[in-house]
């Protein structure tokens, strides 16, 4: 009988020793303590440390925690967008398409593929960004935490993300879909 594959870890396929130094190089910019941070983003001081010296392969969910505290997108850490790098949550895996600006914000575009089963809690963004999703397959609950929104394939969903928010499979089918964030210049 053939052995199922391994459960992939949550992670980057990106070197984690880029983003630590990408990570390292905007906090001290900023002025910004270790212990200050990781008490901001709401992760352990060892993990943030760990992540900053590349010896830890961060989650979506303590990236986004991070470069939220940092005031910038996810991809100022990541390697650059010709790469396409991934990252995966809990139940998330997204793939960075491209990165766009114009006069008044920044666009993440992923792909985007939501697991079944355990959904995925991420932290708040910086005041004003906002998510866009299609779903092309599957059914997908998303949005704050405290409201979130459903769309079948072929439906859209919009919110403002400053706040906790969630992103689920309905039923047993995996949801791929298309993730823009909009982050707006302050």
């Amino acid at each position: 009988m053939p052995h199922p594959p391994p459960a992939r870890r949550p992670g980057l396929d990106v070197d984690p020793s880029v983003v630590g130094r990408r990570v390292r190089a905007l906090r001290e910019e900023r002025g910004i303590s270790l212990s200050t941070l990781a008490r901001l983003a709401g992760v352990g001081k060892a993990t943030l440390s760990g992540l900053e010296h590349g010896t830890r392969n961060p989650t979506l969910e303590t990236l986004w925690a991070v470069t939220a505290q940092l005031g910038v997108p996810l991809t100022a850490v990541l390697a650059e967008p010709a790469a396409e790098p991934t990252v995966h949550g809990t139940a998330v895996t997204a793939t960075l398409l491209e990165v766009f600006t114009d006069t008044d914000a920044t666009y993440e575009l992923y792909r985007m593929r939501v697991t079944p089963g355990p959904g995925q809690l991420s932290p708040a963004h910086q005041p004003g960004v906002t998510e866009h999703v299609t779903v092309f397959a599957g059914v997908l609950r998303a949005g704050p935490a405290d409201a979130p929104l459903t769309a079948p394939a072929g439906g859209h969903l919009r919110w403002v993300s400053d706040v906790p928010h969630t992103y689920a499979a309905v039923g047993d089918e995996e949801v791929a879909a298309s993730l823009l964030l909009r982050y707006p210049r302050h």
